[in-house]
């Protein structure tokens, strides 16, 4: 299969195979050429302050991880090992579904720099990243 030809729904069923993404609720809006959008369905289970009710933030640098990984999917076909990956975190998330959009920075035969935004309810932004990735192909 040509990775540049993978349709959002062809995204979908790879990243709906990991029952992580599975439980975010992870559903992919678009893919381009080093580009995705995906939206996570808010959980109960993400807040981390039942006062406060904020989402936790490893749920959140979680979004960025995976949504900047998976922007290179249009070059890889697949997901691919995180090397490194920073993360800033702008206001709390509140309940209600993210959005995330992450889109490559950097292509090489080996690494990948890919970023991602992830967005509230109210499309304001909640955490950003950049990650470093493993792009080589992986041995027979």
């Amino acid at each position: 299969m040509d990775a540049m030809a993978l349709t959002a729904e062809q995204v979908q069923s790879l990243i709906a195979r990991g029952p992580f993404h599975q439980w975010l609720g992870l559903k992919v809006l678009r893919v381009g050429d080093g580009e995705i959008n995906i939206r996570a369905t808010w959980r109960e289970e993400w807040v981390v302050n039942p006062d406060r009710r904020y989402t936790h933030g490893g749920i959140l640098a979680a979004l960025v991880d995976l949504t900047a990984d998976w922007a290179l999917v249009s070059k890889t076909g697949r997901g691919v090992p995180t090397i490194d990956m920073r993360i800033d975190y702008h206001r709390a998330a509140m309940p209600g579904d993210l959005t995330a959009r992450g889109k490559l920075v950097k292509w090489g035969s080996q690494y990948a720099v890919s970023e991602a935004q992830v967005f509230d309810k109210d499309d304001v932004l909640v955490a950003s990243g950049r990650g470093v990735y493993f792009t080589a192909s992986p041995k027979a």
